[in-house]
């Protein structure tokens, strides 16, 4: 297939063959020749190739040798937010990683090289980067920079920018051991729920503690979302905050996000409880006034767990994810539970499965979670590991060793 020429009108550029799904595409701008590097099919080729032209008729073409860093950065953001089909799916983001990844990008890497031509910067400038970086900030930060700007990187191959990625031959920093948070025993968990109780966080925190879901599924759970009969919690969403968007409610990140778990009847009690609150607040009755509490119906939407505002209550209204936090952290060092975090409750909950016996997959079902994930973090988690092992060597053991 190589050497094949796919001839064009006058003005419209031509495209070489160069390889299986490798091309080459070449244009004139202002009688100036312009070639370019692209690797898809056919139909790709041509697509890009009118794009090109294009740019050139809007006066906005950049030469594939003079384009920076910096203004990559911009069109790949670009190409992110609008869902490019170019991309691969896994580059798909959503709208708050999406920030962090631009954050990441501007705060880091193109104070360096943002001035530098995407097809000039070496593979030891990369290093050079990370050296540095690594002297003010954290492994983990410097690997989550590295694994950005290769992610951005690569899609400028695909798109024919650079044949090879100079983060594909830098030595690649070392991530580090991701932090596994603390995990309560069964005694700390119990003192920490009765801590809570009385508190308004209490069934936000039992919902956390016996579910193991994350703080933005459980403050994106609506009351259409508890079967009280069948004792289960659909996460169905989950909250997300942006500088551009604001609180709003999005899909799962992945297809396990979204699930049913079984709760058990304390928890499903207390949160029909919460639920005949809010329809006794709806109806305008107290809590000891007898009324029909079927005949009163909850706004559509309305959320377990709604911001709690001043004067009328909007049920509706997400509540703030990071205060919510910040109450969680004084509340439960007051307890003596100093640096316990939100996220630890969903650890705490995997693990106590997990060395109770649940099978792993079961868990990760029931928590949204990648198994090999899961057993990784659970193995930096546990506290009975060791013993478990010891236990059943020596169960294992006893009618050999003993014999002897």
């Amino acid at each position: 297939m190589a050497g094949r020429i796919i001839r064009r009108d006058h003005g419209d550029g031509g495209i070489d063959a160069r390889g299986p799904d490798r091309w080459r595409l070449r244009w004139r701008v202002n009688g100036k020749r312009f070639t370019k590097s692209f690797r898809g099919s056919i139909s790709d080729a041509r697509k890009e190739l009118r794009r090109l032209i294009k740019s050139a008729d809007d006066g906005q073409h950049v030469a594939p040798d003079k384009l920076t860093l910096a203004a990559w950065v911009e069109r790949w953001i670009s190409l992110q937010r609008r869902g490019d089909t170019d991309l691969p799916r896994r580059g798909l983001v959503n709208a708050r990683t999406l920030e962090r990844y631009e954050e990441l990008l501007r705060l880091h890497v193109l104070p360096t090289l943002g001035n530098r031509q995407l097809q000039r910067i070496a593979p030891t400038e990369i290093d050079e980067l990370y050296t540095a970086l690594e002297t003010r900030l954290s492994t983990r930060t410097v690997h989550h920079v590295h694994t950005v700007l290769g992610a951005c990187l690569g899609a400028a191959v695909r798109k024919g920018f650079l044949v090879v990625s100079p983060v594909a031959k830098a030595e690649a920093p070392v991530p580090g051991d991701r932090d596994a948070g603390q995990v309560l025993d069964q005694h700390q968990l119990t003192a920490l729920l009765a801590g809570f109780r009385g508190s308004t966080l209490y069934p936000i925190v039992a919902v956390a503690a016996f579910t193991g879901a994350r703080r933005n599924e459980i403050l994106a759970l609506r009351w259409s979302d508890f079967d009280a009969g069948a004792k289960a919690l659909t996460i169905a969403r989950a909250l997300e905050e942006t500088k551009a968007h604001g609180r709003r409610f999005k899909e799962p990140k992945t297809w396990r996000g979204s699930r049913t778990i079984v709760i058990d009847d304390g928890l499903a009690d207390l949160l029909s409880a919460e639920r005949e609150t809010y329809l006794r607040l709806m109806a305008g009755v107290s809590d000891r006034a007898a009324i029909d509490l079927s005949l009163v119906k909850l706004p559509e939407g309305a959320l377990i767990f709604p911001s709690p505002v001043s004067g009328e209550t909007d049920l509706t209204l997400p509540r703030d994810a990071r205060g919510l936090t910040k109450e969680f952290i004084r509340q439960a060092r007051k307890l003596g539970f100093p640096g316990l975090r939100f996220h630890d409750l969903r650890g705490t909950h995997e693990t106590l499965l997990l060395d109770a016996g649940v099978p792993v997959h079961v868990v990760a079902a029931r928590c949204g979670h990648d198994p090999a994930i899961l057993l990784r973090t659970y193995a930096r988690r546990t506290k009975k590991a060791d013993t478990s092992a010891a236990a059943v060597i020596g169960a294992l053991s006893s009618g050999v060793l003993g014999a002897t």
